[in-house]
């Protein structure tokens, strides 16, 4: 998707585009702060913003109209990965599979541990699957679910969950936006991740001695343990529990892990649930499938878990849907019309050392989040705006494929109109900025990658340039 030379427009001024970017920001604040608006109007809005402008510089409104195609179409997949993970929650909950994980879960972890725990086995199962996304919908699910019934406040336990599944997403060879940005940086998958792994295991062993640390104060002293058995009863009543209803996650997991497609996989995990749902469950079977589009409806009495389990289904996705084709569309024109180099170029000079490069590479990674609003456009671009910087220092691409996943990826969950960030609000029920503070994996990964460019520790070069031991 590359700036068309043979239109006749011209590169808008950085004053053009701080003006249309300020622009967007206000009805992107406004609309969900003040008025009570979608976001997915106030991006519907902003494509035309950008069209009004791209005109003036010159462009046909075809062309416009060709490069919203081009940008919606290079994220397409994300579209099909959400409509798959949306029936795979609906029939996972008809058929058992959630609420038997939650059964287990409060039944067998301790809350002065739990924090720790819900990081580590979303961890393990993004590492498997490669799917944040996948990570959130299933254990993420399953250990919120167990974080409320233990009386651990929801933006936490969010926090714990993203924390983890973020820090499998990016070191699993199966995931998508791992494979994305080992390929636009050209760099190997397998030294990506190794370069990678300076930054992610560091992250993980400090987010978890914090998560530990505030896990302590909750104890099974301050724990309402008869909610707990209270929900684990309604749960009992209301579902057969067993640990064959494991066994669906298991398979999706496993086939995942073979590095079978992701929409297929998710899908035939989705079919499972149907089928375990009119086995186990004593569902009708049109009912169980039913559930892949509607979502699962329950009117149980027990308030609690009406809320957990009334959720998933296809048309549980639609609005996350509508910001993933806007946004990208969004992303599309604003590279298009040059206005994403504009603004990169304003800050080369300020580029002169590793230090400079990283906290760049990280904002370039974080504004495509915001103005690109999907995590793909922030893979796509990044490596796209910076790769000449790095060249020009003679740093190694493996450190610009390292910090174009912290930027673009850790941060992707931060925006709340970003793909990511309307996923997980709307997969938890918890706005964004409620669990934005507790993404402490997330944050400890961009710290170290600053760290890392001031002080030259774990930054290769590809030869050896005395200038950069020098530049501090």
């Amino acid at each position: 998707m590359n700036h068309n030379h043979e239109s006749h427009g011209r590169n808008p001024t950085i004053l053009e585009v701080l003006l249309l970017l300020a622009l967007f920001l206000a009805i992107a604040f406004s609309f969900t702060g003040i008025f009570d608006l979608s976001i997915q109007l106030a991006l519907f809005i902003a494509l035309f913003l950008v069209i009004m402008l791209g005109l003036r510089l010159g462009y046909t409104y075809n062309d416009l109209q060709e490069a919203l195609k081009n940008g919606i179409f290079n994220g397409l997949e994300a579209v099909l990965i959400l409509i798959a993970v949306g029936a795979l929650i609906g029939t996972w909950i008809a058929g058992g599979i959630v609420p038997s994980i939650i059964y287990y879960g409060l039944e067998f972890i301790h809350p002065s541990i739990f924090l720790l725990a819900t990081v580590i086995l979303c961890a393990i199962t993004s590492l498997a699957t490669g799917t944040s996304w996948g990570t959130a919908g299933t254990a993420g699910i399953a250990m919120v679910g167990v974080g409320e019934g233990l009386g651990i406040p929801l933006p936490m336990v969010v926090g714990a969950v993203l924390s983890g599944a973020y820090f499998g997403d990016k070191l699993s060879p199966l995931s998508d936006s791992t494979v994305l940005t080992a390929s636009m940086t050209k760099v190997n998958i397998v030294e990506h991740i190794k370069s990678l792994l300076f930054v992610s295991i560091p992250a993980l062993i400090i987010s978890g001695i914090a998560f530990t640390i505030v896990g302590f104060s909750y104890t099974a002293d301050n724990t309402d343990l008869s909610r707990v058995e209270s929900i684990m009863t309604a749960i009992g009543n209301t579902f057969h529990i067993s640990w064959i209803m494991l066994i669906p996650a298991l398979v999706v997991i496993v086939l995942l892990a073979m590095k079978k497609p992701a929409i297929p996989t998710i899908a035939f995990g989705a079919l499972l649930g149907a089928v375990w749902a009119f086995i186990f469950q004593n569902m009708d079977f049109i009912s169980a499938l039913g559930t892949a589009y509607e979502g699962f409806s329950l009117q149980s009495g027990n308030e609690f878990m009406d809320e957990l389990l009334n959720r998933g289904g296809i048309t549980s996705m639609v609005g996350s849907v509508m910001v993933i084709i806007l946004g990208l569309g969004f992303g599309g024109l604003l590279n298009y019309i040059g206005a994403l180099q504009v603004l990169v170029d304003s800050f080369k000079k300020f580029i002169k050392n590793t230090g400079r490069l990283s906290v760049s590479t990280l904002l370039t990674g974080f504004l495509s989040n915001v103005f690109g609003c999907a995590m793909y456009v922030s893979l796509i671009l990044t490596p796209k705006i910076m790769e000449k910087s790095y060249d020009r220092l003679n740093v190694d691409r493996r450190i610009l494929s390292r910090n174009t996943e912290v930027g673009g990826t850790l941060t992707s969950g931060m925006v709340p109109w970003s793909d990511n960030g309307i996923f997980m609000a709307a997969m938890f029920g918890v706005p964004v900025l409620q669990y934005l503070p507790y993404m402490w994996l997330n944050f400890a990964a961009i710290i170290l990658v600053i760290i890392y460019g001031y002080t030259n520790k774990f930054i290769w070069y590809t030869e050896r340039n005395p200038e950069n031991e020098q530049i501090r």
